[in-house]
């Protein structure tokens, strides 16, 4: 029974939180991508040394790492949970104000520049009477993904260490940079982490438990044309961004793209382009919940840019494949117990859980294929990496609640 007297501290420092500007950069070559995220990092090593994870620590890759220690006379596996503190590069997180509209009855939510949150786009409104949104002014996103999470998980171990009658096995915590960009885990280490099994808190709606993703690669092709002065280039210019707009030109256009496919449909998606007369480079992604099926789709990109070659005599392309993460079922099929026990901490707190296949990826993508089996938990938050982004202020405190009850559920069952 989660202590009703409790004051929740996840909202307020969730407040504190979205201020610090630390939007992770896709171009960027360096780890962290932006040295900006790591402002947030060193305080919260401070924020969870205060609340007595006294081992709390910055590591040298940017990566916040904690303990809790157990008050078990078990022997309980040791759970991780984790965050990631970056934001999308789709939308600036400086200068972030945070709104907070009480009492909700529902309607539209109008935000101060004049911005609408319609409530016929956004369905999980129907369910939040009565609940305080939090929102932005409209001119940049919230960081409810994942500083929602961030919050919801120092708040539970604030509630743990604030009642030692809740026995816990050890709890390790995580603070991942660069999320956003796909590289959230490329230097996470298990080893150090200690934890045997984890949950990331980075999901959406109230009830989600997530322990399907998409594969997901991505190509980059580049372009090679032949360059001269453009006064004289009859017979001899090939001009590399028009060999790259005939390819693109030629992607299917009613299916395999983002625009065309939801449910358990892939899509190959380019997300940039960028050249000259002598180079373009084209950058896609390409996502589906079957690995092989990634394959297909990488072919038929292949035979695309084949055939735009070759209308351009003279032109050269680069072909290049590169794994990012694979769908996480694979490995969380061998490790149940993991989501049970979410699902059981749900149900204690009267929670219906939402089971679906996310159509993206989490960091426990990657983590769950380096050893540390990691589903998906909800953080509450809405309309991520748009200037639309809300959470409930009830949505964080339930998180909160189901935090710690999972940590009660392992140890009741070991």
């Amino acid at each position: 029974m989660f202590d009703p007297k409790y004051q929740f501290t996840c909202v307020d420092r969730f407040l504190k939180y979205v201020k610090y500007d630390t939007q992770s950069d896709e171009e960027s070559e360096t780890f962290p991508s932006d040295p900006k995220q790591l402002e947030l990092s060193k305080d919260l090593v401070k924020e969870l040394k205060e609340i007595g994870l006294k081992d709390a620590y910055l590591n040298d890759d940017g990566y916040v790492i904690a303990t809790l220690p157990s008050n078990s006379e078990k022997k309980v596996p040791v759970i991780g949970f984790i965050s990631h503190v970056d934001t999308s590069p789709a939308v600036t997180g400086k200068n972030v104000n945070p709104v907070i509209h009480k009492n909700y009855q529902g309607g539209d939510i109008v935000l101060p520049n004049g911005i609408v949150i319609e409530a016929r786009n956004n369905p999980e409104l129907e369910a939040m009477n009565g609940f305080d949104i939090i929102t932005t002014d409209g001119t940049t996103l919230l960081g409810a993904d994942d500083k929602a999470g961030i919050a919801e998980i120092v708040d539970a171990m604030n509630y743990l260490v604030a009642h030692p009658e809740v026995k816990h096995g050890d709890i390790k915590i995580c603070f991942t940079p660069d999320e956003e960009v796909g590289r959230g885990a490329e230097k996470f280490n298990v080893e150090e982490f200690g934890a045997k099994y984890a949950y990331t808190i980075d999901g959406g709606t109230r009830g989600e438990v997530e322990t399907e993703t998409f594969s997901a690669d991505a190509v980059v092709i580049k372009f090679h044309g032949i360059n001269v002065h453009p006064g004289y280039a009859k017979g001899k210019m090939v001009n590399s961004m028009k060999v790259a707009a005939n390819f693109i030109e030629s992607l299917p256009k009613d299916s395999l793209s983002p625009e065309t496919t939801e449910g358990r449909e892939g899509y190959v998606h380019i997300v940039s382009i960028n050249g000259n007369e002598e180079l373009t480079i084209c950058k896609f992604i390409i996502r589906d919940f079957i690995n092989d099926k990634l394959k297909e789709y990488e072919q038929t990109l292949k035979d695309l840019v084949d055939k735009a070659v070759a209308r351009f005599p003279g032109a050269k392309a680069d072909f290049e494949v590169i794994e990012q993460y694979r769908n996480m079922k694979n490995i969380l099929d061998e490790h149940p117990q993991v989501e049970e026990f979410a699902l059981e901490a749900l149900s204690r707190l009267n929670i219906t859980p939402i089971q679906s296949a996310i159509r993206g990826g989490t960091d426990g993508s990657r983590l769950s294929f380096m050893g540390l089996p990691t589903p998906n938990l909800f953080a509450g938050g809405h309309n991520f990496h748009s200037n639309t982004e809300y959470v409930a202020v009830q949505d964080m405190e339930t998180a909160t609640k189901m935090i710690v009850t999972i940590c009660q559920v392992w140890e009741e069952k070991s």
